[in-house]
């Protein structure tokens, strides 16, 4: 912005200074033009397409040696014509530019899947919190039944299934925490809650979940107690997330050889 402005100054003053009859140096208008529309869109280039037009016209009655005459022509008409399609066109391109980068921005920090954050996303934002050296928890969760959806209905199924998982989530955890896939039915949180509110805030969203009919299994981290840095407290919440699979493992087979156990001769 400062060099289109200071690009207006230049042509003008240079226009002034050594403009003749034919030499045609309101073409050099065009570049600050340009840096404008570049700088603010279609909108400010229009703008700076009728700041170039104005400035043109002044310059020629302040010139002496062009005729004032020169000002109410066609041509200074035309010239506002090409000034201003100069101006939209290069701020049309700019903002199409900046819309695919906000697009390609908005895939390189996205799961493709569920639309949440990915992986490269979660492991900046557990650093950034470490580095910070505020408590936090972080919270590792893992689908419960995911192959048996896949086997049943599929993978477009089981998809499904994940992106229910991840609105879930997204519904249930607060506004100021960070929600991040990061593996095929693993999924993660960052919250500002502490040690002593894991056990509550896991089986919070774990019956909020089932009741969608969402089984879902979580291990967490508290930090500084589980450790300073990410991969101390990604290990100790995966250690924990590995442990509450295998109790809840063994609690259906206990289950299952309990009704076995209890079931009359012949049932089966």
């Amino acid at each position: 912005m400062v060099i289109a402005i200071g690009s207006y100054a230049v042509v003008f003053m240079t226009f002034v200074a050594f403009e003749v009859p034919g030499l045609g140096l309101g073409h050099f208008f065009y570049i600050p033009v340009a840096l404008l529309a570049l700088a603010g869109g279609t909108r400010l280039g229009l703008f700076g397409g009728v700041v170039a037009t104005a400035l043109y016209t002044l310059a020629i009655v302040a010139t002496p040696r062009l005729p004032t005459r020169d000002v109410l022509t066609a041509a200074t008409v035309i010239r506002l014509g090409t000034y201003c399609s100069c101006g939209a066109l290069v701020g049309w391109f700019a903002n199409e530019h900046r819309r695919h980068l906000g697009q390609l921005r908005e895939l390189a920090e996205r799961d493709f899947l569920t639309g949440i954050l990915n992986t490269r996303m979660f492991d900046e934002a557990l650093a950034r919190r470490c580095s910070a050296g505020r408590p936090f928890l972080l919270l590792l969760g893992d689908m419960d039944n995911l192959k048996q959806v896949n086997d049943t209905h599929g993978h477009t199924g089981g998809n499904g299934e994940l992106r229910r998982l991840a609105t879930a989530l997204s519904e249930a955890i607060g506004p100021d925490d960070e929600l991040a896939r990061i593996g095929g039915d693993e999924f993660a949180i960052l919250t500002a809650a502490g040690m002593a509110d894991a056990g509550l805030l896991a089986a919070r969203l774990r019956a909020e979940l089932a009741a969608e009919d969402i089984h879902i299994t979580f291990g967490w981290a508290a930090a500084p107690e589980d450790g300073l840095g990410p991969l101390d407290l990604f290990r100790k919440a995966d250690d924990r997330l590995y442990a509450a699979k295998l109790i809840q493992r063994n609690h259906r087979v206990v289950e299952q050889l309990t009704r076995a156990a209890v079931a009359p001769p012949g049932s089966n």
